[in-house]
């Protein structure tokens, strides 16, 4: 075994953040999932630029979110039976994440807009938080 120094890809200073200054962290992609959620919903967006949305498949299975999407597109143009340009394209997405609360899987709708599809989803009922009557004795 080899032992190589790695000198500091960043500068990690300071160690430690307050909230108003904390890094941006971001895939190795680039492409992020942005998982949010209030006291009724759980909302999930994630960028599908190129995408229509018959072209995008979302399931839910035991807590998450798959989101799957591609497309492919060609252009040809040939004169006198000789290929002059030929154009392939191909877009696609694989997102799966991992949702904070329990939702109820029926009430689970998606929505591209702007090459952004959003994913929402109600709160299980059992998942939110109930108020316990304290008794004496």
């Amino acid at each position: 075994m080899r032992y190589v120094p790695i000198k500091p890809l960043l500068n990690w200073s300071p160690l430690l953040w307050d909230e108003e200054n904390l890094p941006n962290f971001q895939s190795n992609t680039g492409m992020n999932v942005y998982v949010d959620e209030n006291e009724t919903e759980v909302t999930v967006e994630a960028a599908v630029a190129g995408l229509e949305p018959k072209d995008v498949k979302v399931t839910y299975k035991d807590g998450m979110i798959h989101i799957y999407g591609e497309s492919s597109e060609t252009e040809e143009e040939k004169r006198k039976g000789k290929t002059i340009k030929k154009w392939d394209m191909s877009t696609s997405v694989d997102y799966v994440t991992s949702l904070p609360r329990p939702i109820d899987s029926k009430s689970i709708e998606a929505k591209i807009k702007n090459g952004v599809i959003k994913v929402t989803a109600r709160i299980s009922e059992e998942a939110k938080p109930k108020e316990i009557e304290v008794k004496v004795g």
